[in-house]
């Protein structure tokens, strides 16, 4: 997580990575320029969720001309925070920034297909402020449980979000349908229990209650693709988390996701993550401080 800081008259840029960002104004006023949008007022109480691979900045009016401070991608180690600031004077516009997921099911990313920028304005009684100010508070102050009380905190973040979207009329808000329909919901359930099944859109309608013409519109309308790349999506998403535990052979894995042999996993998987899944189970022991013997 990462406070941003910029005084009158600066520009601060950011880069974007492979998750989407958040970022909400906690005071003053100022812009937030991205290719993907106009330029998005920033106020008191504005959220902002950027796509992923998203670059930003974020201006502040002043005498020009402006002047800029490029700081890279919002990186912090895991469970602390850092303070980005552009110019020497007290800041006029400050956020509270980060990287997340947000997964429905353990797999699918609820944010993963945004396209376009979602910008939410809320009001002082909504106490999203309080939230992200006791999340920053948490990490910096660096005590057991730190980590899992900024978590908690940031979820409450989504749950307002999700609140919003039940009555608000922006396109964004669609993406939240799967939730408040059941009937997609429950065949949804079943593909992320079972992504070994021999799942089909037709059974999976049956499990919905529903025609398979009904029962693809309405899970294509939920969540931007079809059950089918949605199952693969399933499959190799769990397949990821297998291989991070280091345990498993790669054929095992690959058969605990519905792939009958290890050379069609590994083209599915490397479609997906762009390296084959010997190398990203090494990748992730490294990162993890771990010693992996390989698959015979």
């Amino acid at each position: 997580m990462v406070e941003c800081l910029v005084a009158s008259g600066w520009r601060l840029e950011l880069a974007g990575t492979d998750a989407p960002s958040i970022h909400y104004n906690i005071a003053g006023r100022g812009t937030l320029i991205t290719s993907r949008s106009a330029p998005i007022d920033l106020r008191p109480h504005t959220l902002v969720i950027l796509p992923r691979h998203t670059a930003f900045a974020l201006e502040t009016p002043g005498a020009l001309p402006m002047r800029t401070v490029n700081r890279g991608p919002l990186s912090s180690a895991p469970g602390s925070v850092r303070r980005f600031t552009a110019g020497p004077s007290a800041a006029h516009l400050v956020l509270v920034c980060g990287y997340f997921r947000a997964l429905y099911g353990t797999s699918i990313d609820v944010f993963d297909t945004l396209r376009v920028p979602i910008v939410e304005y809320f009001d002082e009684i909504d106490q999203i402020d309080h939230k992200f100010r006791e999340a920053v508070d948490e990490l910096a102050a660096q005590e057991v449980g730190t980590g899992a009380m900024a978590a908690g905190l940031l979820k409450l973040v989504l749950i307002a979000i999700f609140r919003r979207s039940l009555v608000s009329q922006q396109v964004w808000a669609e993406r939240f349908s799967l939730l408040s329909d059941p009937q997609i919901s429950r065949a949804f359930s079943e593909m992320a229990a079972r992504p070994a099944a021999d799942h089909t859109v037709s059974s999976l309608a049956h499990v919905a209650g529903l025609s398979r013409s009904a029962f693809l519109a309405r899970f294509t309308k939920a969540f931007g693709t079809s059950p089918m790349s949605t199952l693969r999506q399933l499959r190799i998403r769990h397949a990821a988390a297998l291989l991070s535990t280091n345990v498993l052979p790669i054929d095992q894995i690959a058969q605990a996701v519905g792939y009958r042999n290890r050379s069609s996993f590994s083209r599915a998987f490397k479609k997906t993550y762009l390296i084959d899944p010997s190398e990203y189970r090494n990748r992730k022991a490294i990162q993890e401080g771990e010693v992996y013997n390989p698959d015979p």
